[in-house]
């Protein structure tokens, strides 16, 4: 552990950043969202008591993500998991990637070290991220500092969301002002230098009025060498009963990540090149990424009756994001040197989402129904420019360099400019959608969820390197349906069906060209048979057979080269067993186990052929997280993760090993209002691969690392 006296003061200088801007938000009229809250989470007066989130289960028995609507999860005919915030708090997680390692069926990619870039059954994906049901999907690195819980939905979810969602969504439940009193502190200190702290601080300030707001610093240094991040964030946020019936929740969010890009370790003789986890291919010095968001947001919420509910949601978020890189390519086939290249990436764009969704249950006869309408418009306006590193010191037009593998840093200067082929392009995407859902209650025993999404999208695109404009529309139709057979009450037998569409402008809104811009969009179907069974009111046993099957991917006609054609591109399919919730008074569990096998099932390119396996997916994985407390103020924690062996990419010429790696944590309480945590990551220090982007973009595992958490309620 590198710590220095200098880090901790500087780290403690800069602590008064959040706190200011929450003096400074207090003096302020801003405020904050919400998404369907349940009934216990309506604007409400509670008089402060000194809790303990960490008695609490892991276990949610309620989702109004799936279906728009406030249902049991048990109900919901679709694989979906919940990290709770008690789970989060925990396990210390404060990343995309944190959440993903307790989700069966999910994993993590490296998405070249300057975003989320979550694999869910066999997709990866940077754009599928929502933040209480609205689309957030500008490529970034996510903070959990605002959120209640993370929802991850697998399977296609074109109907609810819209298009895209191909293997599955992500989904931050933010923290609320409730009229509840929310007063925490917490400070953390960690390996290699890591400073963090979190406020979440929030209080009625009249019987129809409340306030909370979530604020954010991190000042970190990493196990690989010279990488270093810097984020902060705050999230003011106000609940205002204007009727008895009547409820509008605004607010705003300012965030901010600063670190280096790192792409990791290149590759030799079909495995990871065997290097200390800690050294850095390329220059961290000439590889920032930095991005910052800034969001406003406001709800109404209004009930005609106790059943009768109709909500108005309206986003706008800015997005301003730059990633540069100096990265490694192949290593020569004498494995004495690395290629070198660099590039850098600057992206804007401004996203505003209204969605209007009324809830209307009646009856025909014995059989009872929950109607879901709405409608969604969106409006997308993004910049995007990209340029080539050239080494003009070695020569003007040399744009890759190669460097000992024993010693792979570069400080050679790099000079930014634009190739012929760099992206160069600005774009407007507009959606306008159309739904409706019925959840229908057949028989008592006997229930079904239908619906589909009439949506037109349309894409103005300009390359401002050629001056060509283009354009394109798609009508797509995203249909759903689901049947839940219930022997019991808290037992459910289910089967679903449902399809999503990419358009040909790509989850970035930036690949549309001439030769793909009539092509029809690639088409996600996805069918699976389930099992959810609530052996007690918090513990949950899931379980689910998948299959994904991915159509319309374009190729080269082989006949004529100039011609596309669309193929079936490939299938994943597999097994999904979760548990979660309390075994016992004092014991909690959360873990899953996936069975996974995707396959290429045309041959598309040269390095993508019929039969091989999809990138990034492991065949088996396992992961078991428990937590027992040993009295009312000691607690410990234990988790084991297992994945199977990985191929980097789709020309499976490269593996990263399996591995099994044990974390632990240790919990006490000091008194009522203070509590200490200490977690262990890799707690017996394994050497393992952790995830990769290509065959030469490989992270290497965390050796054994420590955090400790101080949290105070005040």
């Amino acid at each position: 552990m590198k710590t220095s006296a200098l880090s901790a003061s500087r780290f403690l200088a800069r602590l008064a950043l959040p706190l200011g801007l929450v003096a400074a938000t207090l003096a302020q009229e801003a405020t904050t969202p919400s998404y369907l809250p349940s009934a216990e989470k309506a604007v409400r007066l509670e008089r402060f008591e000194v809790s303990d989130r960490h008695e609490k289960t892991y276990f949610s028995q309620r989702s109004a993500t799936a279906t728009k609507t406030d249902t049991a999860l048990v109900n919901i005919p679709q694989s979906l998991s919940v990290i709770t915030r008690e789970l989060i708090d925990d396990q210390s997680m404060q990343s995309i990637g944190d959440v993903t390692r307790y989700v069966p069926g999910a994993g993590i990619a490296q998405g070249e070290g300057n975003r989320d870039t979550p694999v869910l059954r066999g997709n990866s994906t940077t754009a599928d991220f929502f933040v209480d049901g609205i689309r957030d999907d500008v490529q970034y690195f996510r903070d959990l500092y605002t959120v209640d819980r993370v929802e991850v939905l697998k399977g296609p979810n074109a109907m609810i969301f819209g298009r895209g969602g191909s293997g599955g969504i992500i989904n931050r439940v933010t923290k609320q002002a409730t009229g509840a009193t929310n007063r925490e502190l917490s400070f953390q200190v960690g390996s290699w230098n890591q400073y963090r702290t979190t406020l979440d601080l929030g209080a009625p300030l009249t019987p129809t009025f409340a306030y909370r707001i979530t604020a954010l610093y991190e000042d970190s240094e990493s196990y690989r060498d010279d990488v270093t991040l810097t984020r902060y964030g705050i999230n003011p946020t106000f609940a205002a009963r204007l009727t008895p019936r009547t409820t509008l929740r605004t607010g705003i969010e300012h965030f901010h990540d600063e670190r280096t890009t790192d792409r990791g370790v290149s590759s030799f003789q079909d495995r990871p090149v065997k290097t200390a986890a800690a050294t850095f291919f390329g220059d961290p010095a000439q590889s920032p990424t930095q991005a910052t968001v800034d969001t406003a947001y406001a709800v109404l919420d209004h009930a005609f009756s106790r059943d009768i509910t109709l909500r108005n949601s309206t986003r706008f978020s800015r997005y301003d994001k730059f990633y540069q890189n100096v990265f490694p390519g192949a290593v020569n086939a004498a494995g004495t040197t690395v290629a070198l290249s660099a590039y850098n990436q600057a992206t804007a764009r401004d996203n505003l989402f209204n969605q209007t969704d009324l809830v209307l249950p009646f009856a025909t006869g014995s059989v009872r129904h929950q109607v879901l309408v709405g409608l969604e418009l969106a409006r997308q306006e993004t910049d995007n420019l990209r340029l080539t590193g050239y080494f003009t010191t070695v020569s003007p037009t040399i744009t890759s360099i190669n460097v000992p593998l024993s010693t792979p840093r570069t400080t050679l200067p790099v000079s930014f400019l634009p190739s012929a082929t760099d992206a160069n392009n600005s774009g407007v995407a507009k959606t306008v959608a159309v739904y409706a859902q019925d959840q229908i209650t057949l028989l008592p025993q006997l229930q079904a969820v239908v619906g589909v999404r009439f949506e037109n999208f349309s894409v103005d695109f300009r390359n401002n390197r050629t001056a060509i404009s283009l354009d394109s529309t798609d009508r797509l139709v995203s249909p759903r349906a689901g049947l839940i057979y219930k022997p019991a009450d808290p037992v459910s037998i289910y089967t679903s069906y449902s399809t999503s569409y990419v358009p040909r402008a790509g989850e970035q809104l930036s690949s549309l060209s001439l030769t793909n811009r009539a092509l029809d969009p690639e088409a996600f179907t996805h069918y699976e048979i389930g099992a959810k069974w609530d052996l007690r009111p918090d513990l949950a046993f899931t379980a689910a057979l998948y299959r994904l099957d991915r159509t319309n991917v374009v190729i080269a006609d082989p006949a004529d080269i100039t011609q596309s054609l669309l193929v079936d591109g490939q299938r994943a399919q597999g097994l999904e067993l979760g548990l979660t919730g309390r075994l016992t008074a004092r014991w909690s569990v959360v873990g899953g186990y996936a069975y996974q096998d995707g396959t290429i099932k045309t041959t598309q390119a040269i390095t993508i052929v019929a039969g091989a396996r999809l990138a990034q997916l492991p065949r088996h994985t396992l992961s078991l997280w428990h937590r027992y407390n040993l009295s009312r103020t000691w607690g410990v924690g234990l988790g084991t993760i297992y994945r199977d062996e990985i191929f980097a990419s789709t020309d499976n010429t490269v593996r990263l090993p399996g591995f099994v790696r044990f974390d632990a944590a240790l919990f006490h309480r000091l008194n009522a209002r203070l509590r200490a945590q200490l977690n262990i990551e890799n707690l017996l220090d394994r050497t393992y691969d952790a995830m990769a982007h290509s065959n030469n973009n490989i992270t290497p595992g965390s050796p054994r690392a420590f955090r400790v958490s101080l949290t105070t309620l005040f």
